[in-house]
């Protein structure tokens, strides 16, 4: 079965921790156990139902608030697939959580509230998911149950979020009327909304097709360690294990190695069950090379005529994630796959407001959950590619040296 990771979004209180409870609840995904701890909280704290949201909402803070602070990842799987859920919060001041549960994710849930529309928060993740390029986005318009499930309310709300939508790089978008805390058109299809025809939601994650989304095309092949096990029955043996960044590998494959230039060709491709005939992203293999050639961690395996930009310059947007702001020509570790280097902040081009999405050339100064566009150079070449061509080349963190923690989430323009 693949994988497919999503995450929530949507302002506060518009019910994502609590969709997340239903889908594990209709889905038969949580013991039973956990579902009747969960409903003696809700009756301890005198709620009218069995709060849902209390599944992933798991620390003191947010129980206490009825909100989602840091972001929480849940598991559950269908005999069609796996999926791995990112929590986000709906505040402001947590746009950087929200970045970070989303920076993987294959799809996003955009939850609006019936009975509010399209607000600021909206715009906002909707922003945010385009820029994160994720390439499959769900708005579930919730609460439906309130606006007495009413088509006219749907459907003007999609309309308007397609006119806003039609902006943004956003590459497909599907819209699901539901009732998180009944459970309409969460799992099982609702009686409510005879007049929606389409699927609900867990049949739209079920079945959203994923497998085109990595880059098939340009091979990027980031080492990260050097296999020798110097054993009598692997004496010579010598892999290249990583993660397949982009692009496909075979044996006989014409490669290089960035940043020697060397070439060589693929002699295997080995898994731990064996040796296989092809690999892809995302999975994790080791290449073995026909020729001795000298490679650490760091490198890059790319095919002959295809490479990356190697360059010291780099142009990004960035979302910050530090209480300190980002200092112009400040020195920061930089890591861009395998590769650790150090940088330093040349220019601050533009803040973005995310509230707006306009460019405020004026006040420069980055602060924590801002997102703007920086420049900075850095003291060896990176093998980059745009974020837009592929998610994982073309990402960057930032980090304090003297902290040690990470400050920035970079997108390589």
């Amino acid at each position: 079965m693949d994988l497919l990771r999503f995450t929530t979004a949507g302002s506060v209180d518009d019910g994502k921790s609590t969709l997340i409870g239903r889908l594990l609840y209709d889905s038969k995904s949580i013991f039973e156990d956990q579902y009747e701890a969960v409903k003696a909280t809700s009756e301890k704290r005198g709620e009218e139902y069995v709060n849902l949201a209390l599944l992933t909402d798991g620390l003191r803070a947010e129980r206490e608030q009825g909100i989602t602070i840091d972001v929480a990842y849940r598991y559950f799987a269908t005999p069609k697939r796996k999926f791995i859920i990112a929590d986000t919060p709906g505040h402001i001041q947590y746009t950087r959580n929200m970045v970070t549960g989303a920076s993987t994710a294959n799809l996003a849930i955009i939850l609006i509230d019936a009975r509010k529309g399209i607000i600021e928060q909206t715009m906002r993740h909707t922003f945010i998911a385009s820029l994160l390029r994720i390439p499959h986005i769900v708005v579930c318009i919730n609460k439906m149950d309130l606006v007495e499930y009413r088509e006219e309310v749907f459907n003007t709300i999609k309309s308007e979020y397609e006119a806003f939508a039609s902006k943004l790089d956003a590459i497909d978008i599907q819209f699901v009327p539901i009732s998180a805390l009944l459970g309409d058109n969460v799992v099982d299809r609702s009686t409510n909304m005879n007049w929606y025809n389409g699927p609900t939601l867990l049949h739209v994650l079920e079945n959203v097709h994923i497998s085109s989304d990595h880059n098939h095309i340009d091979a990027r092949f980031p080492v990260q360690y050097v296999i020798r096990p110097m054993s009598t029955e692997h004496h010579d043996y010598r892999g290249f294990a990583g993660r397949v960044a982009g692009g496909i590998f075979r044996a006989g494959d014409k490669v290089t190695v960035l940043p020697s230039g060397f070439n060589s060709t693929v002699k295997s491709v080995d898994v731990f069950e064996g040796t296989i005939d092809d690999a892809f992203a995302p999975m994790s293999v080791t290449l073995t090379l026909n020729d001795e050639i000298d490679i650490s961690r760091g490198d890059m395996i790319v095919k002959d005529n295809n490479q990356p930009e190697s360059t010291q310059d780099i142009d990004l947007m960035v979302c910050w994630f530090n209480s300190r702001p980002l200092q112009l020509n400040g020195k920061y570790a930089i890591r861009h796959t395998t590769r650790d280097a150090r940088c330093v902040i040349k220019e601050v081009v533009y803040k973005m407001d995310i509230n707006t999405l306009h460019r405020n050339e004026e006040g420069k100064n980055i602060q924590m959950n801002d997102i703007g566009r920086i420049r900075l150079r850095t003291t060896v070449p990176l093998f980059i590619d745009s974020y837009k061509k592929n998610r994982i080349t073309g990402s960057i963190i930032l980090i304090d040296e003297a902290t040690n923690e990470t400050v920035g989430a970079g997108m390589i323009i």
